[in-house]
């Protein structure tokens, strides 16, 4: 087996460039999607559920990613045509997502459409990531991938920052940070829109930048031999079966770790707008109930005999009170539209709507829900902060690393860093001061640095044959998992701790969150680190031949 060569530093840093565009991508994603859902009148109760679509696209994707790439070359190489693909989807769905409130949609609409925006987004996000971390595995040396993941490192935290302090910036030099109700910023479109420009430009870089080595001279330096493609490829399953011990050990350590993460990304905007910002409440009408009917729509005319297209609710507001609404009389009907119009005579047209006959009148209620005001000052004051937050955290991030090499023990520094990782998370739903939040973001930024180092660091030292690309992409399978049932379970836990008619208490979910990480560190001392077993491990590598995508 030929050695691999050593790179020079900007060859290194061209592997690794367009992780920078690619994780200002992800973090405006994982900064803004609660704003934009919560914006657009997304109940509380049902926010984790959104949050299910990026670790599913996840679990889908970055396996199959990495199995399919293991086996890829044609003329842009045998990662990168995934990088363009993904890259591709990521910048058209970047334009559409910050939009969803902008089109005159009801809510649920609004919703639907910014739910197969957020679907897309990861799924291309994954996509476009997996290759560069793949790069480094292909062509980087033993002796290299230590200042090669670092150099990955340092750009994944750069583009990072730039995310997450988009909102802030662009809201100091002059753009809106409140805009009408269901509709989204400026402030957070226009980041949207510069990050996708950053995008097109780091993917650009890398493929002028990047040249993979053809097929042969890929097998030459890894120690394949091309034979081995007549024989059956490992399938997934196979190679879970075959896993080291360590896969497992991590993995429970994992599972509670992104369990804590999927809930700060979920319920930390609304949790610091309500406890450091104080922002106001504010009562939304969601609809109008009898006894065994209900109607949710944007616009709901109701009409009876004596009273002739009286508007009762409007973008979620309540133009009746309840006694003037169950005193109507005779034949009542309730029309529900998407698009409403007034004429200059003050008539009212309607499109898209649908009509209905009462059975009940006198029972007529309107359905209301305590929410934060997404459309006042303090609620969005609150979101830009919060992405300032998450650069504290970013930063936070890389300092820690370069203290984790230091302890003599690895178990230890990655427990250490978790457990001050639960204080931030319990002090996050504590403190009401934006100010000390940075001490909380800072204990996180702690955690999230271990989470980074050391799970990946730890496995690629038990896995001392091939299919690193398939094994990669199956180890971030127990990232996705635990985000998937912290997901399904987040509306289950928070409605526990709700009272009807009240503002659900989401600074709850981070103290959940805190107690979820500090089990994660407990479970690092049962981590098994080590080489395979030499029978568990005798997979062949899948040699790269010419075959298109």
């Amino acid at each position: 087996m030929k050695t691999k060569p050593d790179l020079s530093f900007w060859k290194l840093w061209n592997l690794s460039f367009g992780f920078f565009g690619v994780q200002i991508a992800y973090a405006l994603q994982s900064a803004n999607v609660s704003r934009i859902f919560t914006t657009i009148g997304a109940d509380p109760h049902d926010l984790s559920y959104f949050w299910i679509l990026p670790p599913l696209m996840g679990l889908i994707v970055q396996p199959l990613v990495g199995m399919y790439s293991d086996r890829t070359w044609n003329r842009f190489g045998r990662r990168l045509p995934y990088l363009i693909f993904g890259a591709l989807v990521a910048v058209v769905v970047m334009c559409m997502l910050p939009n969803a409130g902008s089109f005159e949609f009801t809510v649920q609409s609004a919703i639907i459409f910014g739910l197969i925006a957020l679907m897309l987004l990861d799924t291309s996000i994954n996509m476009a990531m997996q290759p560069f971390k793949m790069l480094v595995g292909d062509m980087v040396n033993e002796k290299q991938k230590g200042l090669a993941y670092s150099i990955q490192s340092f750009l994944c935290n750069a583009g990072s920052v730039v995310g997450y302090i988009f909102p802030l910036v662009l809201g100091f030099i002059g753009l809106k940070n409140t805009a009408a109700a269901g509709v989204v910023p400026q402030t957070v479109i226009w980041s949207f829109y510069l990050g996708a420009a950053i995008l097109c430009i780091c993917v650009i870089y890398s493929l002028i930048k990047i040249k993979e080595w053809p097929p042969q001279v890929y097998n030459e330096y890894n120690g394949i031999d091309p034979n081995a493609r007549k024989g059956k490829s490992p399938n997934l399953i196979s190679l879970l079966v075959k896993a080291p011990s360590t896969f497992w050990t991590v993995g429970i350590v994992q599972f509670f770790c992104w369990f804590a993460f999927l809930f700060l990304w979920t319920y930390a905007t609304n949790t610091v707008a309500y406890k450091a910002f104080h922002t106001p409440e504010t009562e939304t009408v969601v609809g109008l109930k009898t006894d065994n009917q209900e109607f949710k729509g944007k616009y709901i005319l109701v009409s009876d005999n004596e009273m002739k297209d009286v508007l009762a609710v409007e973008s979620g507001k309540q133009l009746l009170s309840n006694e003037e609404l169950s005193s109507l009389k005779g034949d009542v009907t309730v029309t529900v539209a998407s698009i409403l119009t007034r004429d200059a005579s003050g008539k009212v047209s309607v499109e898209d709507a649908t009509t209905h006959k009462v059975n009940n009148p006198a029972t007529f209620t309107a359905e209301n829900k305590v929410v934060l005001d997404s459309t006042s000052h303090e609620y969005n004051n609150a979101g830009n902060w919060v992405g300032l937050l998450y650069a504290v955290q970013a930063l936070a991030s890389v300092i820690w690393a370069l203290m984790l090499p230091r302890f003599k023990s690895r178990k230890f520094s990655y427990s250490l860093s978790l457990a001050l990782g639960a204080i931030g998370f319990v002090t996050l739903g504590i403190f009401d001061n934006q100010y000390l939040l940075f001490i909380s973001f800072i204990l996180i930024g702690c955690a999230w640095s271990a989470m980074l180092a050391w799970p990946f660091t730890i496995l690629t030292n038990s896995l001392k044959s091939g299919n690193i690309g398939a094994y990669l992409g199956l180890f971030n399978c127990t990232i996705c998992i635990p985000q998937i049932v912290a997901a399904l379970l987040g509306g289950v836990i928070l409605s526990i701790f709700s009272t009807p008619g009240k503002l659900a208490p989401e600074y709850i979910m981070m103290v959940v969150a805190g107690v979820a990480i500090f089990i994660g560190a407990i479970c690092v001392f049962f981590i098994k680190e080590g080489a395979p077993e030499d029978d568990k491990m005798k997979v062949q590598e899948t040699p790269a031949i010419s075959e298109t995508l």
